[in-house]
């Protein structure tokens, strides 16, 4: 794929940073950020400019545990202002490993983190109705009591166990926008929109912040539509997309339509704790003038763009 002037963007998933069966350390954490930033800046090396954005599942889990536990000491944090501090917390590690990977290949580039917002409706239906996952997975014993002990919503996730659920509501707007837009342009590695952004709406001129976690991957693909970037790559665990996952028949997808896309997930293919928020991210990018999509793990990031490798979803 020739790279000239080209932008993307680039949503890692949560095995970017906290792979299955780790602690999620932040030696951990720093390792597999600095896997991640080595494979991201051998694009940068074809010439393209990057805006990277990032989940914050279990780190925004922790942050509220974190939070919960020393509320008889200190002041406790809300869910959006968890995300805050988990914009920082996930950025600084990636923007020390993205001056580490670029260092290695002698590219003197800046390497910046954009704290970000997201506009929502403060009445959208999903405040009633909590399904986005966060934190660690526990054994349902070990969640229900976290439900009646501190009034969690729980939910199975997966099959890997049960996690706390909080509400998703739909990304309008990117607060933010015009700082990304020049930053990517000037070429400068762009790290924004942790956790899907902060959730906020406007009220009387003020902006007030909400107890939720935004979709990383319906925020991104926002983003990456109002950017109008090239290319809309999104890494997970997975190198490709597959039918049948996880059963003896699964096959992977090289390439596939919007339309097809949509035509499997109708089919139940793509669940909703996995690989479904993506592909509906995906179609919403390419039916909003998106160009072409990726889906592969970040270790497969080169051979992707090479057509070797990943999943490519076209309209």
């Amino acid at each position: 794929m020739d790279s000239n002037n080209k932008t993307a963007l680039i949503a890692i998933g949560g095995n970017s940073l906290i792979k299955t069966g780790e602690r999620g350390t932040l030696d951990e954490q720093f390792k597999n950020a600095l896997d991640t930033a080595r494979n991201i800046v051998k694009m940068v090396q074809r010439g393209w400019k990057v805006v990277i954005t990032h989940g914050n599942g279990p780190q925004v889990g922790a942050a509220l545990i974190r939070s919960e536990r020393a509320s008889s000491e200190v002041y406790t944090h809300t869910l959006d202002m968890c995300v805050a501090t988990t914009q920082s917390e996930i950025g600084y590690l990636l923007q020390r490993a993205f001056y580490q990977s670029l260092k290695e290949v002698n590219l003197n580039l800046p390497v910046t983190v954009v704290p970000t917002m997201v506009v929502v409706d403060p009445n959208d239906p999903a405040f009633k109705n909590p399904t986005k996952p966060i934190g660690p997975f526990y054994d349902r014993k070990t969640a229900e009591e976290r439900q009646k002990k501190l009034g969690w919503n729980i939910v199975e996730d997966a099959n890997r166990g049960w996690r706390r659920v909080v509400p998703s509501p739909e990304p309008l707007d990117i607060v933010e926008f015009d700082v990304i837009k020049s930053l990517v342009e000037s070429g400068v590695v762009t790290i924004a929109l942790g956790g899907g952004g902060i959730p906020v709406y406007f009220n009387n001129g003020k902006i007030i912040g909400c107890e939720a976690v935004i979709d990383k991957d319906r925020s991104s693909a926002l983003l990456a539509s109002k950017l109008g970037v090239d290319l809309f790559l999104i890494s997970t665990a997975t190198d490709y997309v597959y039918l049948d996952f996880k059963k003896t028949t699964r096959k992977p997808l090289t390439k596939m339509t919007s339309d097809e896309a949509e035509k499997y997930l109708a089919e139940g293919h793509f669940p909703a704790g996995s690989m479904g928020p993506k592909i509906e991210s995906a179609i919403r990018y390419l039916r909003n003038g998106g160009k072409q999509v990726l889906i592969t793990s970040y270790e497969f990031i080169e051979d992707g763009l090479e057509g070797k490798a990943g999943t490519q979803i076209l309209l």
